[in-house]
C-alpha cells in the first residue's frame, strides 16, 4: 500500500503575459498527502491553487519539477495517474443528455474499473448518493442539488486513491455545501488521499487534517492548525494566512526596490 499517494517536488508552471512577462504560477510548490488525510491548499484567487491542481491531473503539463500519484510521475505515465485519480471542482460539468446511471457507467469505464464490476459499482453510487428515483432521468432535468450529487459520484465512479476537490464549494448554498464536506469526510474514513483546495478559513479550519498556506504561487507554510497557531502565535487562521501571506508581499516588494 502506498502511504504517500501524492507527492510533488518543485512542482513549476511558467506562463507568458504580454503584459506581465512570464509568469510563475505555480513556483516550486513541494507537497505531500497520505492515505486517509486531507491536505488543504489555501489560498486566494490566483495564488497558483488550481494550476498545481491541473498539474497533478495531467491536464497541465509542468514547466519543470516533478509530481507522482500512486507512485506514477504525471508526465511519464499520464493514463495511470488518471486511472488512480478523481478530479472534483465546482465547474466540473456532465453531459445533459444522458442519465446518471450512464453518467456513472461511462466515467468507470472510460477509468479503467474493472469491466465484470462495473454494474455493481454504478447501483452502490447510485444508493449511496440517494439518486436511485433519478437514475434515468436526463441530467438536464435534474435539480442544481442533485447534478451536484451526480458529479461527486462520478468523480468516484471508477474507486480512486486519491481525490481532489478544487473550490468545491464555490457554487453551493450552505446546506448543500455542508452535504459536501460530509461526504468528504467520509472518503477520507475510507482511506482516501485528497487535496482540497478552498479560499474559505472556516472550511480549511473544519475539514483539513493539514493545511498548506499557498500565496503568489509559492507553499509558505504546511502543517496542523496547531502545528500553524505554535508556529505564528496565533489562533485564528484566517490570521495566520495574512501573517505568512503578509510576508512574502512585503518579501516580493523588498527585492522589487533593491532591483
Amino acid at each position: 500500500m502506498n502511504r504517500e499517494p501524492v507527492r510533488t517536488q518543485a512542482l513549476t508552471k511558467v506562463f507568458y503575459d504580454e503584459s506581465r512577462g512570464q509568469v510563475r504560477a505555480a513556483d516550486e510548490v513541494t507537497l505531500s498527502c497520505s492515505e486517509g488525510e486531507i491536505l488543504g491548499l489555501l489560498g486566494a484567487n490566483g495564488a497558483g491553487k488550481t494550476t498545481t491542481l491541473r498539474m497533478l491531473s495531467t491536464v497541465l503539463r509542468p514547466s519543470s519539477g516533478k509530481a507522482w500519484i500512486m507512485g506514477h510521475e504525471v508526465r511519464d505515465a499520464p493514463e495511470e495517474v488518471r486511472a488512480n485519480l478523481g478530479f472534483y471542482s465546482a465547474s466540473t460539468a456532465l453531459y445533459p443528455k444522458i442519465t446518471p446511471r450512464e453518467t456513472l457507467r461511462f466515467f468507470a469505464t472510460v477509468n479503467r474499473y474493472p469491466a465484470d464490476r462495473v454494474a455493481g459499482r454504478v447501483d452502490h453510487l447510485i444508493e449511496r448518493f440517494g439518486l436511485g428515483d433519478y437514475a434515468d432521468t436526463r441530467v438536464e432535468k435534474l435539480s442544481s442539488g442533485m447534478k451536484q450529487k451526480v458529479s461527486i459520484a462520478r468523480t468516484v465512479a471508477h474507486d480512486p486513491p486519491v481525490l481532489i476537490f478544487d473550490e468545491p464549494t464555490v457554487a453551493l448554498d450552505v446546506l448543500n455545501a455542508i452535504e459536501l464536506r460530509e461526504i468528504i469526510a467520509d472518503l477520507r474514513g475510507e482511506g482516501k488521499a485528497i487535496l482540497f483546495s478552498t479560499h474559505i478559513m472556516s472550511e480549511a479550519e473544519k475539514l483539513c487534517d493539514r493545511i498548506a498556506v499557498i500565496h503568489g504561487g509559492r507553499i509558505l507554510a504546511t502543517g496542523t492548525l496547531d502545528e500553524l497557531r505554535e508556529t505564528t502565535g496565533l489562533h485564528y487562521l484566517e490570521d495566520i494566512f495574512v501573517r505568512f501571506a503578509g510576508a512574502r508581499n512585503a518579501g516580493s516588494a523588498e527585492r522589487e526596490n533593491a532591483g
